[in-house]
């Protein structure tokens, strides 16, 4: 991924936004009263209101101090989505088969990392480029496997398992672990008013994914 640091936005700061996925779908009215609808995106593209999390001017310049180290909109960066940001739901405890990352072969190292969101009816799977690092746990048919067995790419998300520990034909990877998104801001300027954040208004600092 071209055009991005590898640091994160003030984890303090993203306790308090606001934002979350979003889907782009044609939908066309027909003349029987029913309706077509088609998927444009393949994936969904979060975005997020970073400036609902500032709870104080420091917070603020520290906002206005990380905006300039990216250039503004020129370089992207990690952001913890408060709510979706491990392999498993919010609450529990990441393990190493919290989610199928693929099947060995005999030959195969590298497998990407994955989470899937599905229910009865649909299943749904996300490309996971930023894990955290020394966060990834992996298991092959159910074990997990000690870490020199393999390693991770914390900024791809792939992981690529030693000469001699390749998963067997047939065998299920799966991987726990915690991740941030990929972003960037979608503003070229932040605009401030002390007067009205002193009143309790918040300037809105938008922030949207950087699809892998």
């Amino acid at each position: 991924m071209t055009s991005f640091h590898e640091v994160r936005f003030p984890l303090r700061l993203a306790l308090g936004v606001s934002g979350g996925p979003e889907r782009m779908t044609d939908i066309v009215n027909l003349s029987n009263g029913r309706e077509a609808r088609n998927a444009r995106w393949r994936s969904s593209r979060r975005s997020y209101d970073a400036g609902s999390g500032i709870r104080s001017v420091a917070d603020l310049y520290a906002v206005l101090a990380f905006f300039e180290a990216r250039s503004g909109e020129l370089y992207g960066f990690r952001f913890r989505d408060p709510v979706d940001h491990q392999s498993c739901p919010p609450g529990q405890t990441v393990t190493p088969t919290d989610q199928v990352i693929g099947a060995g072969d005999g030959v195969t190292a590298g497998f990407q990392l994955v989470k899937a969101y599905a229910d009865a009816g649909a299943s749904v799977t996300r490309v996971i480029a930023k894990p955290v690092a020394g966060s990834v746990r992996v298991a092959v048919n159910g074990v997990e496997q000690a870490a020199g067995r393999f390693a991770v790419d914390a900024t791809t998300g792939r992981v690529t398992f030693a000469s001699g520990f390749i998963p067997p034909a047939g065998a299920i990877v799966q991987a726990g672990f915690e991740f941030d998104v990929p972003v960037r801001f979608a503003v070229s300027r932040i605009d401030i008013d002390l007067s009205a954040f002193n009143a309790g208004r918040i300037p809105a600092i938008p922030l949207i994914e950087v699809l892998p």
